[in-house]
């Protein structure tokens, strides 16, 4: 499965997924043309300081989709997802993914640093980047969700 070339994503983690984003940089910088958010080191920070900057950049389509990375995810997945245009999904699993881009119409990829490993992760960005939303019956109900 190949990802489509040209495709800007917008990038951020927090110290914990500092590695995990570095990684999934390096793993797909020839397919992918990446916007880091930072943080650019293993040192203690506060996730919303780079998660707000990345989600803006989804949202003024900057960037076709986002990835946020955090030590469970949560964290910043929350602060995204307070962006009105924003629809992150925290995906642990391949088939979450997936499922959260033909069903969702997820736009922003939120990663747990702590509890996925390295393969998982990019298994995980490959089945996002390459996985379009379905439509249809599920239109009607991503449009509910900005009020």
């Amino acid at each position: 499965m190949s990802i489509k070339n040209q495709t800007t994503v917008a990038i951020s983690a927090d110290h914990a997924g500092y590695q995990l984003k570095e990684a999934i940089k390096n793993a797909f910088k020839d397919t992918l043309i990446f916007i880091d958010f930072g943080t650019n080191s293993e040192d203690s920070m506060d996730y919303p300081d780079v998660a707000h900057p990345m989600a803006e950049a989804v949202e003024s389509a900057k960037a076709d989709w986002g990835i946020a990375i955090c030590g469970s995810g949560n964290g910043i997945n929350m602060t995204v997802n307070k962006h009105q245009n924003i629809r992150s999904a925290l995906c642990w699993r391949v088939d979450l993914a997936e499922l959260a881009r033909q069903h969702n119409n997820a736009n922003v990829l939120a990663l747990p640093a702590r509890f996925i490993s390295k393969e998982l992760a990019l298994d995980i960005v490959k089945t996002f980047a390459n996985t379009t939303f379905e439509g249809g019956r599920h239109e009607r109900r991503v449009d509910k969700i900005c009020m």
